[in-house]
């Protein structure tokens, strides 16, 4: 029999809600031209075959960053199953990220990977849309450690601006 201890650590995320006049498919369109894309496995290819951290960076970049320093990982369309109980909207869940962003958060705290790549949540709202997500640092960090808190931050600002960028609020 092995010995295991379980902690619970409260912490409060901050769930954030932007809407958009912009309909679904235009916000996806925008999202896909701002972010590259990628899969784990792929990611991990890349990782056993390079020599270096920079050479790994690199490779990411050039093959999967998009221009707001994101790659798409994952659609998880909630639409097609919701219909049965009555609701017909488009609900679309996202996940997005960048190992090269991670990294600068787990170096300080490998629990951050729990909440590393970012999720957000697209959900048809008439002609509009409205987008849910939750501040990457109000997850992240849940003790003092100024620089997680600092990684973390830079992640908020960057997730901040592409969701401005594609939902037209800036």
């Amino acid at each position: 029999m092995s010995d295991a201890t379980r902690t619970t650590h409260d912490f409060a995320g901050k769930r954030i809600e932007v809407k958009s006049s912009l309909a679904f498919d235009e916000i996806m369109k925008r999202l896909r031209e701002q972010t590259g894309k990628s899969a784990v496995p792929l990611i991990n290819e890349i990782a056993s075959q390079s020599h270096s951290p920079q050479e790994f960076d690199a490779e990411v970049t050039r093959r999967f960053v998009g221009p707001s320093g994101f790659m798409l990982f994952a659609e998880i369309d909630h639409s097609g199953w919701i219909t049965i109980y009555g609701i017909h909207r488009r609900v679309l869940r996202i996940i997005l990220g960048n190992p090269l962003l991670a990294i600068t958060m787990m170096r300080e705290d490998l629990s951050a990977g729990l909440f590393a790549p970012v999720e957000v949540l697209l959900v048809e709202d008439g002609e509009g849309s409205t987008l849910y997500y939750v501040q990457p640092s109000s997850l992240m960090v849940i003790a003092e450690n100024e620089p997680l808190l600092k990684a973390a931050v830079a992640l908020d600002h960057k997730l901040e601006e592409l969701i401005g960028t594609i939902t037209g609020l800036i």
